[in-house]
């Protein structure tokens, strides 16, 4: 099952009503075969601009993201689900992407350019592209006339 993760914002409330809500977001969740790895909670924060959600403006909201695993079949039942939710003032369900392992490269980079890998590599490159096009015959226009017809 991929990984998915969910922000959400929840309007304001006391936290006997935030806590019965995110039970029951979770309970939903595992209703459709899931679980949850990890809730975050970013607190309150004034929203970018204000949302109109089910007949109520949010200019401040409760801010979370629920990290779980899911059949992805029951994504688009749990978002239907979850938008109908009086409480929710807005959220999105994505697949978490994890960052590339990308090798450092920096004791390559600070070298002067004739000696990094990369321009040797381009180097070589243009050499052979080199000995390619002085093999080639350049073109000759060969029809006989002392000048070209069709160029004035």
């Amino acid at each position: 099952m991929p990984t998915y993760e969910m922000p959400m914002l929840l309007r304001l409330m006391t936290k006997p009503e935030m806590r019965t809500i995110l039970k029951r977001t979770a309970q939903l969740i595992f209703d459709k075969g899931g679980f949850i790895r990890k809730i975050e909670n970013l607190g309150v924060k004034p929203t970018p601009f204000k949302i109109s959600a089910h007949g109520a403006i949010h200019k401040e909201a409760n801010y979370f993201i629920f990290y779980f695993d899911v059949p992805p079949t029951k994504v688009i039942e749990i978002q239907d689900e979850y938008t109908r939710d009086i409480d929710i003032a807005r959220l999105a369900i994505v697949k978490e992407l994890k960052p590339l392992q990308q090798p450092c490269t920096l004791h390559e980079e600070l070298l002067p350019p004739p000696y990094r890998p990369s321009v040797k590599k381009l180097l070589r490159v243009a050499q052979i592209q080199e000995k390619k096009n002085m093999n080639k015959q350049k073109f000759q226009y060969n029809n006989g006339l002392d000048y070209l017809p069709f160029q004035r």
